[in-house]
């Protein structure tokens, strides 16, 4: 059989359980900041969360909705856009990187890390300095009203 024309790793899934693993790595990569896994399946997570990044950094709601129904859980999505992305405002791409670690003791498979490229621990987050430069608002104070006299 030739391979013209045929893109892509298949892992030996079907399209909906390959789609379902990314989406998984995708999350957890989010939620983690670096996971280890196989080395082609960390290329080919790193273009499919690159393009997520590019779209959170964006952040209007479009790119939020097109972000949630990339990834597994709504909460990681959220951090995506509002906790990661504001940090990686200084680069245009090359977000991610990996690292080969090892060969796995079962089946001597490439084992890489994958892992944001920027210390995601050490910048502020944007939405959160917003909220303290905020100055607090007192309540207005009523003055109470003098009661009328009756005869």
């Amino acid at each position: 059989m030739h391979r013209h024309g045929y893109k892509g790793r298949k892992f030996g899934r079907e399209n909906d359980q390959r789609t379902a693993l990314i989406k998984g790595l995708a999350t957890s990569l989010v939620e983690h900041g670096s996971i280890e896994t196989t080395l082609p399946k960390a290329k080919t997570l790193l273009p499919y969360t690159e393009k997520l990044i590019t779209k959170a950094k964006k952040g209007d709601l479009h790119n939020r909705r097109m972000i949630v129904s990339s990834l597994n859980t709504l909460a990681t999505a959220h951090k995506l856009v509002d906790e990661i992305a504001p940090k990686l405002t200084g680069r245009v791409s090359g977000h991610l990187r990996i690292v080969k670690t090892g060969l796995r003791r079962g089946d001597n498979t490439q084992m890489a890390r994958i892992s944001f490229v920027d210390d995601l621990s050490a910048a502020p987050v944007a939405k959160a300095a917003a909220a303290v430069a905020k100055p607090s608002v007192k309540p207005a104070v009523k003055k109470p009203v003098a009661a009328k006299e009756t005869k």
